[in-house]
């Protein structure tokens, strides 16, 4: 323990030397005497100027913890009393004491007080005044005495008066015998109200839910029955108006000579306490909310960051594209929900971050949500969030996708995806802005713009109920068709030259560009895929590229260009429609046709290849696939591939 030789300024310490008494000012904290008075140096044989700075366990050698833990109680309980200790006078013989102890100063005070009486003397004192009963000078000592007594008790009863806790006596019966002001006030009892009472039946009753709270099991007289310190951290009292608050308090047992004949009890209301920790722990969860949040928001972003889209800008120059953009113009200052019909890698998800970006939003998040990749029991713990504990395998609280793009903009890609049990909710939130995570009873509100995507006919689903229409129209506030590439050919040039130079860059190859023939022949294809499927032809063609570009795509005449939204059946489906295995065997027909004219030959002007105006590893990787092998039409016709 280090000591500190600062000692309290004299001006704040000298009434101590008007006291009759030994004293000493300690502070408790540091074990260092602030000031001594001239008895206390009597006491000891010295001067008090050699003890003011020095630790105060020096004096009470052997008996240093019983010290620490006096003035501990001390401070504690505001006032002590023992008759324990001893010191050394400087000529060798042992001073008996009887030490009074008080804490002094400010509420947040450590210092205490303490007034040491040689118990020799006061027997001698009392010995005196008895042989000595009408002798002068021993009624004057006596009355000394006895002054000195009566002002110790009224030093004690200011002290009482003065502390904040709740001071309360009870004897071995748990009849109040004292109580101070503090615990009037807390108790709502006046004293006279509570003496000779048993208090337990008047304070102590009940729990704080109501219930008996039994005498026996009371810790209070507890501390006298097993002549043992109680310590409680937390308890429930009760006030003369029947209301109550929580306490924390101690109980000492009074002893004579060993035997307990009562208890003394200092509590203290500890509502500010318990509600400062709850606010504490209500601000801990929301920090804790927050936190999540934030990180789930960049999880998402990190993952949004590291994925590879397909664009960065809107290329094209057809009057599609212009078409789209002025769309996006008209509706992006705005709040409208979209919808955003198209078929799959048309730039869907495009045409919502352009909408997001030229929005009023941009600076929150734009979430997406891929509905077709989500487990039916998952959506919506998905979209709203999930409490610890809503489900088997809720280990912690979620946060939803609708509360991640509070005040942003949620994309639901796919939305024809989503169960149709799930589909009111979503649209009470729609109309509403507001949600329950799963398991809880907490309504959130939230501002979220909605931008869905799919290339399904909604329109034909809720015909087969398999989607609300009220749900349709709540989405479709302002429509955008995403339109297909083979609608738009002049914009082909454009993509892939761009999709050509991130590629080279990517796969860190020379710089490459596209010919005419190149052109005319991505044109031809019909590109079923759209421009997800051009970008992967392009890559493709980049890695395998050999100094300029080889494009094995399908001519114009192949039966692949043909769809059923842009040209009319060929005539031999005889204008019905065809199913998939059909348009298999009639593809595996066509190939035993071709491989039987060229006798099985694939490769050469006259190959099946040539005949079919594909290259021959293209007809070799379909012959693999259809599981067809050439060497068998070189032998003989097989006619088993026709009907």
């Amino acid at each position: 323990m280090s000591h500190e030789t600062t000692v309290a300024p004299k001006a704040t310490t000298n009434w101590i030397d008007h006291l009759p008494e030994a004293a000493l000012l300690v502070d408790a904290d540091r074990d260092l005497i602030l000031a001594a008075n001239s008895a206390m140096g009597r006491m000891i044989g010295t001067n008090r100027q050699s003890l003011t700075g020095t630790p105060c366990t020096h004096l009470f050698t052997d008996q240093r913890p019983q010290l620490i833990t006096f003035t501990e109680e001390t401070l504690f309980r505001s006032h002590g009393w023992s008759r324990d200790f001893i010191l050394q006078h400087r000529d060798g013989h042992t001073v008996e004491l009887e030490i009074s102890s008080s804490r002094v100063g400010e509420a947040e005070s450590r210092n205490v007080l303490l007034l040491l009486r040689d118990r020799r003397q006061l027997r001698t004192l009392r010995e005196r005044h008895n042989a000595n009963h009408y002798h002068r000078g021993g009624l004057l000592e006596w009355r000394r005495v006895e002054e000195l007594f009566k002002d110790m008790e009224r030093e004690n009863q200011l002290i009482l008066h003065a502390v904040g806790e709740g001071i309360y006596g009870v004897d071995a019966e748990g009849r109040t015998t004292f109580a101070n002001p503090a615990a009037e006030r807390m108790l709502g009892w006046r004293i006279d109200e509570l003496m000779g009472r048993v208090i337990h039946r008047v304070v102590h009753h009940s729990h704080e839910d109501g219930s008996l709270y039994p005498l026996k099991e009371c810790p209070i007289y507890a501390a006298f029955r097993d002549a043992s310190v109680k310590r409680v951290g937390e308890d429930w009292f009760w006030r003369k108006d029947g209301s109550g608050f929580p306490v924390e308090y101690t109980s000492t047992p009074i002893l004579d000579n060993g035997h307990p004949v009562g208890a003394v009890v200092v509590f203290r209301d500890i509502s500010p306490r318990l509600q400062a920790q709850k606010e504490l722990q209500k601000a801990l969860e929301e920090v804790e909310s927050l936190k999540h949040r934030l990180e789930m928001e960049n999880a998402y972003l990190q993952e949004e960051l590291s994925a590879e889209y397909h664009f960065h800008e809107i290329f094209g120059q057809s009057e599609a594209i212009r078409a789209i953009v002025r769309r996006i113009g008209m509706v992006a200052p705005t709040d409208a929900n979209v919808l955003i019909t198209g078929e799959s890698g048309t730039g869907k998800e495009l045409i919502a971050r352009a909408i997001h970006q030229s929005s009023s939003r941009r600076d929150r998040p734009l979430i997406r949500v891929n509905c077709a990749a989500i487990p039916k029991d998952l959506f919506e713990s998905e979209f709203f969030g999930h409490i610890k504990g809503a489900f088997t395998g809720a280990i912690s609280n979620r946060v939803g996708r609708f509360e991640l793009a509070d005040g942003g903009t949620l994309f639901l890609d796919e939305v024809g995806e989503i169960p149709l049990e799930l589909q009111g909710k979503l649209l009470r939130v729609l109309q509403d802005q507001q949600f329950e995570r799963v398991g809880e009873n907490h309504t959130r509100a939230v501002d979220v713009r909605v931008i869905a995507a799919t290339n399904r006919d909604l329109k034909a689903e809720i015909q087969e109920k398999t989607f609300r229409e009220d749900l349709y129209f709540r989405l479709n506030v302002f429509p955008i068709e995403s339109v297909p590439l083979r609608r738009r050919l002049e914009d082909i040039p454009i993509l892939a030259q761009e999709f050509l130079n991130r590629a080279c860059q990517k796969f860190n190859r020379p710089q490459l560009a596209l010919r005419e023939r190149d052109v005319e022949t991505l044109k031809a294809y019909h590109w079923p895929g759209n421009v997800r499927e051009l970008e992967n032809v392009i890559e493709r063609q980049v890695i395998t590229a050999d100094g300029r570009l080889d494009l094995d795509l399908p001519g114009p005449d192949s039966a692949a260009r043909t769809t059923k939204a842009d040209t009319p059946p060929a005539r031999h489906f005889r204008d019905e429609l065809m199913t998939e295995q059909e348009l298999r065997e009639l593809e595996k027909q066509n190939l035993a046709l071709a491989l039987t004219m060229s006798s099985g030959r694939v490769f050469g002007d006259d190959g099946a290849a040539a005949m079919l105006g594909i290259k021959p590893t293209t007809l070799t990787s379909r012959l693999k696939k259809l599981k067809i092998e050439p060497r068998e039409f070189q032998v003989r016709q097989v006619t088993s591939y026709f009907p």
